[in-house]
């Protein structure tokens, strides 16, 4: 063998020594890099309510969820429709035969090849009427959006829950500086019955009443204490805050009030819900769908072709000596002819989905007609509760104020004073209670109206 026969055989063993190792490089190299999905650990301190919620939607896992969820639909909508580009493919083979094959040929045995082959082959097929494909690039809009649009409804879902957790919290720690006010009014009336005991004035049953009432009123203040850490910490677990840390919020009860009223004219408008974008969007999906099925009766057709590099040699050292190449090219048509009703039932099935997520569309576009009532209806109660309870206090605390000065003029007994003292701090609790319970209800009227969006 001259030298430039050598020259050659090492040139392209060195080309498919190179094809082998760059080709899975560059399998890993379109793989890309994997989102991060770390967590904002952000210490709260004295957050308000849209602080909280904002803090919830960046760190909740449920939300990074649906973001990643949105990643992975956008990097499946591209891995499909790069079945659209040319395939470009290459298949390395080296093979030894033992025996080669013999077959008879005019009576004599002739062997058919040789004891080495090797061969490369490059490939390219390139889709010109594929329904996958079809499907792929007619969807890929509707499957974005339903993934942006899930988001939106895990964020909605969490905002109204975080918004009912946060009054929560608030409710019960109004409760608890109600009863430190309590305690120190009682600590006082404690110090006058004891004074007057031991004047003279009085006999000790005051004196004890108002320690039964000052023990009741550290009782409850122990025990909204208790609920309050459960609470908060039911807070932080939808929030994604983490438990190690203390989580302080604040609030403005004269600006709760402002934000309290709400306009209940207004009606429901069904396709601004959430629920009733993503039904939408579903049931265009499921119609593209049936389309899809639709086209199983046609036939697929695409354009491919190879090159093909073919050594055979029985001498192995020189096996790469002799390339007998050959290529092609070809289209492709391939039509299914019969299933076994396999297509028919598809379709079925496909006009069925269709049909029940109009059902789905009808059945909500009457359930937010209810709910909005429902909700309303909670609204109004709620309201006028609440404008009742603010009277009561005003009227608790004047009555208060004079029986206080009633008893200590001797015209009023010390019952009437621990009566009035109870109906204040009841008043008072429930005036925070209706407040609160004001604000959750007209988050359920605008989420029924569509209006909380995030």
């Amino acid at each position: 063998m001259d030298f430039y026969s050598k020259a050659k055989r090492i040139r392209l063993l060195a080309l498919i020594v190179s094809l082998l190792f760059i080709t899975p490089a560059l399998v890993f190299s379109q793989a890309g890099t994997a989102p991060s999905s770390g967590t904002e650990q952000i210490t709260i301190n004295n957050g308000t309510l849209e602080e909280v919620i904002r803090y919830a939607i960046k760190n909740q896992p449920l939300i990074q969820q649906s973001v990643i969820d949105e990643r992975i639909t956008e990097n499946t909508i591209k891995s499909k429709l790069a079945d659209w580009y040319p395939q470009i493919n290459f298949n390395y083979n080296l093979q030894h035969n033992f025996i080669v094959q013999t077959s008879i040929i005019g009576g004599n045995p002739v062997k058919l090849g040789v004891k080495n082959i090797s061969a490369g082959q490059f490939t390219v097929s390139q889709a010109i009427f594929n329904k996958d494909v079809i499907l792929a690039k007619r969807t890929r809009g509707d499957v974005r959006l339903q993934a942006s649009q899930t988001t939106t409804a895990n964020k909605t879902d969490l905002a109204v829950n975080v918004s009912k957790a946060f009054y929560d919290v608030l409710a019960t720690t109004q409760q608890i500086d109600v009863s430190v006010e309590d305690i120190n009014r009682l600590e006082r009336s404690l110090q006058d019955a004891q004074n007057q005991y031991k004047s003279g004035i009085t006999d000790k049953i005051d004196y004890k009443r108002a320690m039964i009432s000052l023990n009741n009123t550290k009782a409850a203040k122990k025990s909204n204490e208790e609920v309050l850490k459960g609470k908060v910490e039911y807070l932080k677990a939808l929030m994604g805050y983490p438990m190690e840390k203390d989580l302080r919020i604040s609030y403005d009860s004269l600006q709760m009030e402002r934000e309290m009223l709400l306009d209940t004219l207004q009606g429901p408008e069904v396709t601004s819900r959430i629920e009733y974008q993503l039904l939408t969007t579903q049931k265009r999906l499921l119609e593209y769908n049936l389309q899809y099925n639709k086209m199983s009766y046609l036939p697929t057709v695409s354009a491919n072709g190879a090159y093909n590099l073919n050594y055979q040699n029985n001498q192995f050292g020189e096996l790469y000596g002799n390339n007998f190449p050959n290529s092609f090219a070809a289209l492709t048509l391939t039509l299914p002819l019969y299933q076994g009703g396999k297509r028919r039932a598809n379709i079925n099935s496909a006009e069925f989905q269709v049909k029940r997520v109009d059902l789905d569309i009808k059945n909500l576009q009457m359930n937010v007609t209810s709910e909005y009532a429902n909700a309303l209806g909670y609204y109004k109660g709620s309201l006028a509760n609440l404008l009742a309870q603010k009277e009561n206090v005003d009227l608790a605390k004047e009555v208060y104020d004079v029986i206080q000065l009633q008893y200590k003029s001797g015209i009023k007994t010390y019952l009437e004073v621990i009566t009035s003292e109870t109906d204040l701090r009841l008043a008072r609790i429930n005036y925070y209670n209706a407040l609160y319970q004001v604000l959750a209800n007209k988050i359920d009227v605008q989420r029924a109206l569509g209006q909380l969006n995030y």
